[in-house]
């Protein structure tokens, strides 16, 4: 485990860095206006807040249709250090780090953002039960994210308090179902949960849809977010975690940290609906 001095989750993000943000907002944003009101000549830029560090692990998405379909979507992939616990005193000590860091960083925040998510070895057995969760991972920025076996050390005191801590917010595809699993399995809480695809229902036009986070990568920023059987449904109770286990879960706590971002800095589809009619009303016939 590093010190306070690795993490840097205070500091915030270079100008370039802003700007990637800013442009995967803007993709999202632009598709989002042609499909309702055709394309727009000058359209607004939507400003995200100031969030912690570094983009590193991202390309700025690719906004041609055309080439969409012509070319592979890059696989997203977290780029940052894994910080990996398994034993009781070593997740103790990276939430405690986990908290302390976040303390530092939310003199500026009302309310800190964790992307969040477990795993669990399933079952292919017919009345026997899928395994308890194993493995839980928490992301808060591009350059660190905490990937903890739960399954060999339980959930000590400090992880308790940051999951029970309700100024925390956490955020995940379907993150309800893995706070019921995880108060099943460990009889632990989980406050203050946002789900991105009811997030998503509220910024995304188009037919009703069930947005996953591999379909909200893609949509969001032309990526694509792999999630190969091999590893999803593999034993995540193993002694130790492969490298391609500790890819996977970081991965996509990351993926939710920074799927939240893109969406917060979209506005929901009633106020875009109200500023296109206003638009609208502006406009004269010859």
């Amino acid at each position: 485990m590093g010190g306070q001095d690795e993490w840097g989750w205070e500091q915030g993000l270079a100008d370039e860095d802003l700007r990637a943000i800013d442009d995967a907002i803007e993709s999202a944003t632009k598709k989002r206006r042609s499909d309702d009101f055709g394309e727009s000549s000058n359209p607004q830029r939507s400003r995200s807040r100031r969030l912690p560090r570094s983009i590193v692990a991202l390309q700025h998405p690719n906004t041609n249709p055309l080439s969409r379909c012509e070319m592979r979507l890059s696989v997203m992939k977290f780029g940052g250090r894994i910080l990996y616990s398994k034993t009781a005193i070593d997740v103790e000590q990276a939430a405690n780090h986990l908290l302390h860091t976040i303390a530092n960083s939310k003199s500026k925040k009302t309310q800190f953002v964790l992307g969040f998510d477990i795993e669990w070895r399933p079952s292919f057995t017919r009345g026997v039960s899928p395994g308890k969760a194993a493995v839980m991972q928490i992301c808060g920025d591009t350059s660190h994210c905490h990937v903890m076996h739960i399954f060999h050390s339980g959930i000590p005191k400090s992880l308790q308090l940051l999951l029970e801590d309700p100024t925390l917010l956490k955020v995940g595809a379907g993150i309800a179902n893995d706070a019921v699993k995880l108060f099943k399995d460990y009889n632990v809480s989980i406050k203050a949960v946002e789900d991105l695809s009811y997030l998503a229902k509220q910024k995304l036009s188009g037919a009703p849809h069930q947005w996953g986070l591999g379909s909200l990568t893609k949509k969001l920023i032309s990526k694509e977010l792999r999630k190969p059987n091999k590893i999803k449904l593999g034993n995540w109770e193993a002694n130790f975690l492969s490298k391609e286990q500790l890819d996977y879960a970081a991965t996509d706590a990351f993926a939710s940290w920074y799927l939240y971002q893109v969406l917060e800095g979209l506005p929901n589809l009633e106020v875009a609906a109200c500023q296109g009619s206003e638009k609208l009303e502006g406009v004269t016939s010859e």
